[in-house]
């Protein structure tokens, strides 16, 4: 049913229960995972471009590394995950790697890291949800 599943993971705590039901689905499905991890910089737009914003986006690549990383060490078998690094808003950009990677599920956390998006189901999940043009597992 499922050749390509999206995963996308930002290390927190409902990206890595959402990594482990890829993970099953993937396996019972025979699928392909996609892992992408997108780096949020927006915040830094508009401030001049030295040598601390530079590493502050380094940090947060190595962060986005560490993240993918953590998820191959999950892959208790030979499944096939490609990884994808983004910079941008998370929504966009797991709806263009959706687009681009023709993705048939999205597997993903009710929430992130983010303190706010505990309020409500999560400002991306919900995003994602509502604009996503193939199915989107949300796991809590």
């Amino acid at each position: 049913m499922y050749k390509k599943i999206l995963v996308p993971t930002d290390g927190s705590e409902f990206a890595k229960k959402a990594e482990k039901h890829a993970l099953f689905l993937s396996k019972v499905s025979g699928a392909e995972i996609v892992a992408v991890s997108v780096t949020e910089n927006n915040f830094v737009n508009g401030l001049p471009l030295d040598d601390e914003i530079y590493q502050l986006n380094e940090i947060l690549k190595e962060r986005s590394e560490e993240n993918l990383k953590e998820f191959d060490e999950l892959n208790d078998s030979d499944l096939k995950i490609t990884h994808i690094i983004r910079e941008g808003s998370p929504a966009r950009v797991i709806l263009e790697v959706a687009q681009e990677e023709d993705i048939d599920l999205i597997v993903m956390g009710s929430s992130g890291k983010s303190g706010f998006d505990r309020f409500i189901m999560g400002s991306v999940a919900d995003k994602v949800v509502n604009s996503a043009k193939c199915a989107v597992l949300v796991v809590h």
